[in-house]
């Protein structure tokens, strides 16, 4: 399973919706309608799943789900040349 299924998984079951919501384009506020709550959980999800840390400033800058992808894909890249 990609990285980016993955995720999906994660977040479709902390914020009760169906993978197919989740669009690279999609605002996880606006268009998944997560909350707070929802994106952090989501967010600490992502990093115990992957053994990462995601930094707040990088975590503001996300516009959208594929930014978020987008980042853990290449930090998971960077963990694994180690």
């Amino acid at each position: 399973m990609s990285v980016e299924e993955e995720m999906k998984e994660i977040v479709a079951q902390i914020v009760h919706v169906d993978k197919s919501v989740l669009t690279r384009e999609g605002s996880l506020r606006k268009d998944i309608k997560a909350d707070s709550l929802d994106i952090v959980q989501a967010m600490v999800a992502v990093e115990d799943k992957f053994d990462i840390e995601i930094p707040d400033e990088e975590a503001q800058k996300f516009q959208n789900f594929g930014d978020f992808v987008d980042y853990v894909e290449r930090r998971v890249a960077e963990k694994e040349k180690v």
